[in-house]
């Protein structure tokens, strides 16, 4: 018997495929074999960024805490080290908004971490 290759289930998964394609410039959303390969790639990206999503924002927030623990005189890992001892437990996402939005309560954390790290 012969496989029949241009059913329907067939036209289906390239049907999919080709959809997941759109956007995708020249060849990569018109031609079979480079939109299967190009989407197949692209999940792979998005698996793996969406994991490195979390570290980029993570190295973000210490940069800008650092940044406006070093305008008050104190070095980010004097900073977080005296809030720890002073079981202050926010995280570095809240702490980077403090920095930026609330200038007066990052203030008084770093006075606060001051007084134990010294």
């Amino acid at each position: 018997m012969v496989r029949v290759t241009y059913g329907a289930p067939r036209h289906r998964k390239k049907a999919r495929f080709f959809k997941r394609a759109r956007g995708f410039r020249g060849g990569r959303s018109k031609l079979w074999r480079t939109v299967r390969e190009s989407v197949v790639r692209a999940w792979a990206y998005a698996y793996r960024d969406r994991r490195q999503k979390k570290r980029q924002f993570r190295r973000l927030w210490i940069v800008r805490i650092n940044a406006a623990t070093r305008m008050r005189g104190l070095s980010y890992s004097r900073f977080i080290d005296g809030l720890k001892k002073t079981n202050v437990e926010l995280n570095r996402k809240q702490l980077s908004e403090l920095a930026i939005h609330d200038p007066g309560a990052f203030d008084q954390l770093v006075e606060l971490a001051k007084s134990t790290v010294s």
